[in-house]
């Protein structure tokens, strides 16, 4: 049987996509708490720098976590390094808010946007887990149906 082995090209396509979806995943989320904070304030309006900034931010952020954090946010358990490094990217986050000027550097905000942050670092983590589990279900099922299959075709060829 011939194992083909995963290239180089593809081992860093996988890593673009991953970090295309993280940019995504992250940047919605900071855009949901800037948009509800723009529209309790009263503003209908959102700033295009602000926008612009989250989203090279959250690019920037994805690349960081993937090629020098480990893609932390996609680990199998949470120990001391993972949540260290929530912290960190979450922190990273605020003080860009800050600096950007997002939230008006209102204490307040900032604060509910760094704990807003570390929830959406839990939730990507429980989303991940989740799909991991359901995509080895997955695997399980399609090697036992192949392993079915193998055994007939195997019977069948005795048979013959």
């Amino acid at each position: 049987m011939n194992k083909k082995k995963v290239s180089l090209p593809e081992r860093y396509l996988t890593k673009e996509i991953g970090i295309e979806f993280k940019a995504c995943l992250y940047f919605f989320c900071i855009l949901f708490f800037y948009c509800v904070y723009r529209v309790i304030g009263g503003s209908l309006h959102a700033s295009i720098i602000h926008m612009t900034e989250m989203i090279l931010l959250t690019y920037g952020m994805g690349y960081v976590q993937v090629y020098l954090l480990s893609d932390f946010d996609e680990a199998e358990c949470w120990r001391m390094r993972e949540i260290f490094y929530m912290l960190l990217c979450s922190l990273l986050y605020t003080g860009i808010s800050l600096l950007g000027r997002w939230f008006d550097r209102n204490p307040g905000v900032t604060i509910g946007f760094a704990l807003y942050m570390m929830l959406a670092y839990v939730c990507a983590f429980l989303v991940y887990k989740a799909k991991r589990d359901i995509d080895a279900k997955l695997l399980n099922e399609d090697l036992k149906a192949f392993q079915e299959r193998r055994i007939e075709d195997e019977e069948r060829d005795r048979d013959s």
